[in-house]
């Protein structure tokens, strides 16, 4: 059976893309107009987060898989290059779908 790693895969002209929760395996939707935190918040999940802006680091989230998309000043440009950890209530995703651990 061949399956499709869309962690693997660069993200659409659309700008929508998919966020799976490692810990239960969830896949949400994130829209072009959504923010990660917000689609989270929406399913209700609690997540930290205070400033929403990129600024304070307290929405900082491990990424298990994918590529995100840094729109933060938070994260060093070498932590950013990393791709281990994002800020979930600015940043975006490089590919279909990132995996946090959530």
């Amino acid at each position: 059976m061949n399956t499709t790693d869309l962690t693997q895969i660069p993200l659409t002209d659309e700008g929508s893309f998919e966020v799976q929760l490692e810990k239960s395996g969830q896949i949400l939707r994130v829209t072009k107009d959504q923010s990660i935190l917000k689609v989270l918040q929406d399913a209700g999940h609690d997540v930290p987060f205070s400033c929403s802006e990129g600024i304070c680091g307290t929405c900082l989230t491990k990424v298990v898989a994918g590529t995100p998309d840094h729109w933060d000043m938070f994260l060093t440009p070498e932590e950013q290059e990393a791709n281990d950890q994002m800020l979930i209530c600015c940043s975006r995703s490089q590919t279909a779908r990132l995996v946090l651990d959530l």
